[in-house]
């Protein structure tokens, strides 16, 4: 599901178990990216929540603040 969201309120389309699907691909994705080194640990922490963030407010009118750029990569 990861190629078809292009905008934050692709996600509101999502059902529980492709939203789930959604956030293993994320966490996949983080996860081949780490294997060649860098700082994606806070990342990993971060995808299913950036999900929620995203599937509850109403981005980009709602503001989102990430206490850590790290944090906001999922994003």
């Amino acid at each position: 599901y990861i190629e078809k969201i292009n905008q934050p309120t692709d996600v509101k389309n999502l059902n529980s178990e492709q939203l789930h699907v959604l956030a293993d691909e994320a966490s996949s994705t983080f996860a081949k990216a780490k294997q060649a080194g860098g700082h994606f640990g806070p990342n990993l922490g971060m995808v299913e929540a950036t999900i929620a963030l995203h599937y509850v407010f109403n981005s980009p009118t709602d503001k989102i603040v990430y206490d850590v750029s790290h944090q906001s990569y999922p994003h």
